[in-house]
């Protein structure tokens, strides 16, 4: 530990918790995690990874995730006290990775391995997780905060600027905060989840297996290769609703819980905040709460980074709550939704829908986004939970990928794509242009930033002639394929301008260089 202490504590090392200090440290950020158990969680707990966080690990550079990741089986119920299949169904359809989508679907990861992954990844900065250190208390003034924190019985006063609460549902930074946690607990239902080693009779794993209905008693028996409280209670249910011999191994983890649908009614008090389940908890359906609590963090980190390194004033950071308190609101909706047609119909596969995938996710309602093309009107409705339409492309919507991008001027040219580009410490001014004098004007608009947070690419279309490259531009790049003027609805020949926050968003689409420092404006101070 340096004497001088990180300016970020982030207490919880879930995914949430390793996110924001992933996203802190790429930023040139030091941050400090510290995780109250002694010992890293095992298990499956939160297993599925939808498109939008299988796209915030590529940004993150962790393809770890996308590549370890299984495909989710289908899943087989069978006809009651019989092994007669009575449905095959998916957990979500198969869909194709489009130029636009390359991460399409869902994969799965138990919460054991993925926390392992991004851990490995804190290592390159040198930054490991505190195990066994739990913050008791804190006080924050407008220049800092002091924690108490407490380690095998003896107390450590840790001053920092800042505080990321990621410590769960129980979290003590969300109640020292004083925050609310208003909702509801369904006691109709009661959960056990767990890692089981057992064999079957007639049972492969080739399928999700689900016996019973979600009306009465319902088993639902995953395979996976995976592994790291009543035993004997869970080994007798799964026995009566399983009609074949079945031999237990071992019980390697289980937890018991009842559906909480909760929230915070703001995501920060000053120069504390909180994320994941801290913020919000809800039924498991539907798969969102691991992957919104990732996306808390990544929304968050990029702020307190500008913020802390001086490029941005404080008042960004309330930006943070205001753009994730009417998604987190829409996804507590959706999921409630389906938690409850699935305990009415008995059936689990009902209710799945495309908005699952989080790929509609955006915040058009932002202070902070601007869009020339869009008339604001008053009172528009917010729908920040919907669903992608592909047709339609505003600032606060997330920015789509291409390939097949050529990259021109650099010692050998070659095929990259946006999502490249886009990374958790920059913005990434995207110039849309006939020819690279075209493009010039809007590139001088950003001469006036830190080129360490801002970073400029020229598309120019396939049809375009580029002998040499003299541009100020970062990156020059050839749409071989129309891919990227596709995904960005820009007809050939028109000069649009995009601006990518470093959380893969789209903050601003602009005619130009007025329009950019506009935007730049609602970001970084004196701009």
């Amino acid at each position: 530990m340096n004497s001088v202490h990180p300016p970020v504590l982030v207490v919880g090392a879930g995914p949430a918790g390793l996110v924001a200090a992933l996203t802190l440290l790429q930023n040139g950020i030091s941050v400090r995690v510290i995780e109250k158990d002694p010992n890293p969680r095992i298990g499956q707990c939160g297993a599925g990874i939808w498109s939008r966080s299988l796209e915030l690990y590529n940004f993150l550079d962790v393809p770890e995730v996308n590549g370890l990741g299984k495909l989710a089986s289908p899943t087989r119920s069978y006809k009651p006290g019989t092994l007669e299949p009575l449905k095959d169904s998916s957990m979500a359809p198969h869909v194709q990775s489009t130029p636009a989508i390359p991460f399409h679907g869902i994969k799965l990861m138990g919460q054991q391995l993925l926390d392992v992954i991004l851990r490995r990844h804190l290592e390159k900065f040198s930054c490991s997780v505190d195990m066994g250190t739990e913050l008791r208390s804190f006080e924050q003034s407008d220049e800092g905060v002091t924690a108490i924190l407490e380690k095998n019985g003896i107390s450590e006063i840790f001053d920092t600027k800042w505080i990321i609460g990621a410590d769960g549902a129980k979290s003590v930074v969300r109640k020292q905060l004083g925050l609310t946690f208003l909702g509801e607990t369904r006691d109709d239902i009661r959960i056990v989840t767990g890692d089981i080693r057992l064999k079957g009779v007639g049972l492969d794993r080739a399928y999700w297996h689900r016996f019973g209905n979600f009306k009465e008693r319902c088993l639902s028996l995953r395979p996976t290769d995976e592994i790291a409280q009543s035993e004997e209670l869970v080994f007798e249910t799964i026995a009566s609703l399983v009609p074949t011999e079945i031999t237990f191994t071992k019980v390697v983890w289980m937890s018991d819980f009842r559906a909480n649908i909760r929230m915070v009614n703001k995501f920060s008090e000053g120069r504390v905040f909180v994320a994941g389940d801290a913020a919000h908890v809800h039924s498991p359906a539907g798969g969102q709460g691991l992957n919104s609590g990732v996306q808390d963090a990544f929304n968050l980190g990029w702020k307190l980074a500008l913020v802390q390194k001086g490029f941005a004033d404080k008042s960004l950071l309330e930006t943070y709550s205001d753009e994730r308190l009417p998604v987190i609101s829409e996804m507590l909706g959706v999921t409630t939704s389906i938690f409850n047609k699935v305990i009415s119909s008995g059936d689990g596969s009902i209710g799945r829908s495309p908005i699952l995938s989080m790929l509609g996710i955006n915040c058009r309602f932002s202070t902070i986004v601007l869009d020339e093309f869009v008339t604001s009107v008053e009172g528009r409705p917010i729908n920040a939970y919907g669903v992608l339409d592909e047709g339609h492309l505003e600032a606060g919507d997330r920015a789509p990928d291409a390939p097949n991008m050529l990259q021109v001027g650099c010692a050998e040219s070659d095929e990259t794509t946006l999502f490249s580009l886009y990374r958790p410490w920059y913005h990434t001014m995207l110039v849309f242009a006939p020819s690279l004098a075209d493009a010039t004007p809007m590139l001088g608009a950003l001469e006036a930033y830190n080129k360490s947070v801002v970073r400029s690419a020229v598309v120019l279309p396939s049809s375009a002639s580029v002998t040499h490259v003299a541009s100020p531009a970062d990156f020059v790049l050839i749409d071989l394929e129309c891919h990227a003027y596709s995904a960005y609805l820009v007809e050939v020949g028109q000069t649009n301008v995009f601006v990518i926050r470093p959380d893969g968003v789209i903050g601003a689409i602009v005619y130009g260089a007025e329009g950019v420092k506009k935007y730049f404006s609602k970001i970084f101070l004196d701009a």
